[in-house]
């Protein structure tokens, strides 16, 4: 059986954003850091965000290992956050995030809901640390922060499972 790797159809904002990623790099004075992703598919996302007395999100930094929809998506979102109230960066949705890179093939969509997700920890995280929780933060977990779980334990259930067959 003989396969090929066609190319993805990405439109040229993703292309320019994984060329030239806006706030890449590990910010060494964040407040909060999270972490989403799948290292067995290589979608990795950490977000940094540098957040001021006012609940404002002064900076957000990213790093990212992964395709070119990963780094557009992370991008993206720091981007669209700086500025932002925690309440107003908590209702961004992943088909904003989608949009707003001018779309994605539909096999990258989980990129955005990484990336979101990513976000979301980081912002329920800033309250866990603080003891404190606004009324807007909703307890269960959101839509985003489950698809980010759920791709976490799916690749550590895959990593256990090579292990018992002996894959490397």
């Amino acid at each position: 059986m003989i396969m090929s790797r066609m190319p993805l159809p990405y439109n040229p904002k993703v292309l320019d954003l994984f060329r030239n990623p806006k706030n890449l790099g590990k910010m060494e004075d964040a407040t909060v850091t999270a972490v989403a992703g799948n290292p067995m598919c290589g979608d990795m996302i950490t977000f940094y965000l540098k957040i001021n007395e006012h609940e404002t999100i002064e900076k957000a930094s990213f790093e990212s290992y992964g395709c070119a929809a990963n780094i557009a998506t992370s991008s993206i979102v720091t981007e669209m956050i700086k500025g932002m109230k925690l309440a107003d960066a908590w209702n961004i949705s992943w088909k904003s995030v989608a949009e707003a890179v001018g779309g994605l093939p539909s096999v990258k969509f989980h990129c955005g809901i990484l990336a979101i997700g990513a976000l979301k920890r980081a912002i329920r995280k800033y309250y866990a640390n603080k003891k404190s929780s606004p009324d807007w933060l909703q307890q269960e977990a959101s839509f985003e922060e489950g698809q980010a779980l759920e791709e976490e334990e799916l690749a550590k259930a895959l990593s256990k499972r090579r292990k018992k067959e002996g894959v490397r």
